[in-house]
């Protein structure tokens, strides 16, 4: 047995590639499973609202008092900007909504496409960078050794309370993924998927230790530092872009970037 692993759980599972053929090996086969991609293959599977308190130096014992003041600030003036205020009563679109403007939250996205994750992984990579592959089918049959009342639906974060009972004490290290009951419009296009953590601390792979399983539950695929121009071009003849991903004026600007790496036989007028 490991001894950094004590519930029996292997450490997670890395493996590296160095050409695109190699990646669609990798994910056939894998149907039904979750994705992330992260440009620097060294970060922590971290939300964005540890990332932020980590960062800040504030002390561990403040995050679940500093995130219910986020969340409490958030839904006192939001409401300013949305034609219909009850989106903020569900706990999960609140949090969606929060983190898909930009504030720090502890949800993590993750997509259904590994095709996204990928772009998300090499499109601003200078090194190599990381695609997290979580087996989803899994994740709800391996109940946590803790308690065996955690499951999908009795911890759902949809259900009226259970965000306040389950999650927001972070007493427990347990993982729920899913969509929100209303999906916006980007969340749409990158095929998303929503997890959330029950505990601010540690990464998520550490979280994913306290599952009864002895295979890992999540994998890292490393995209070597090589790899981002194959990838890229791949993705883009694949429709994958900055303009599709994010539907709206800003996704098209900000694919323009790439447009610029693009090469094109000179053929006359562009089309």
């Amino acid at each position: 047995m490991n001894q950094d692993h004590p519930q029996g759980v292997a450490p997670i599972r890395e493996i590296r590639i160095a050409d695109w053929d190699a990646f669609i090996h990798y994910i056939d086969g894998r149907d039904g499973w979750a994705f992330r991609g992260q440009s620097d293959a060294g970060w922590p599977l971290l939300s964005s609202l540890s990332r932020r308190l980590r960062d800040s130096g504030a002390d561990l014992g403040t995050w679940r008092e500093r995130e219910e003041r986020a969340i409490r600030i958030f839904r006192r003036k939001a409401h300013i900007y949305l034609p219909d205020r009850s989106v903020l009563i569900d706990a999960l679109r609140c949090l969606a909504m929060m983190q898909h403007h930009g504030a720090p939250t502890r949800l993590l996205d993750f997509t259904k496409s590994p095709f996204v994750a990928a772009f998300f992984a090499v499109e601003h990579a200078s090194g190599d960078s990381a695609v997290y592959a979580l087996d989803t089918q899994r994740l709800w049959t391996v109940a946590p050794q803790f308690d065996a009342r955690l499951t999908r639906d009795a911890v759902d974060p949809q259900v009226p309370g259970n965000f306040e009972r389950w999650f927001a004490p972070g007493a427990y290290p347990l993982v729920w993924l899913g969509e929100p009951s209303e999906m916006d419009r980007r969340l749409v296009a990158q095929s998303g998927l929503l997890v959330m953590p029950g505990t601010l601390g540690p990464p998520l792979d550490v979280l994913l230790n306290a599952y009864d399983d002895e295979t890992p539950l999540i994998e890292k695929v490393v995209f070597d530092r090589t790899l981002r121009a194959e990838a890229m071009h791949q993705l883009y003849r694949m429709n994958i872009t900055q303009a599709t991903l994010f539907p709206d004026l800003e996704g098209l600007a900000r694919s323009i970037a790439y447009e610029l790496e693009e090469t094109w036989p000179i053929t006359g007028r562009e089309t």
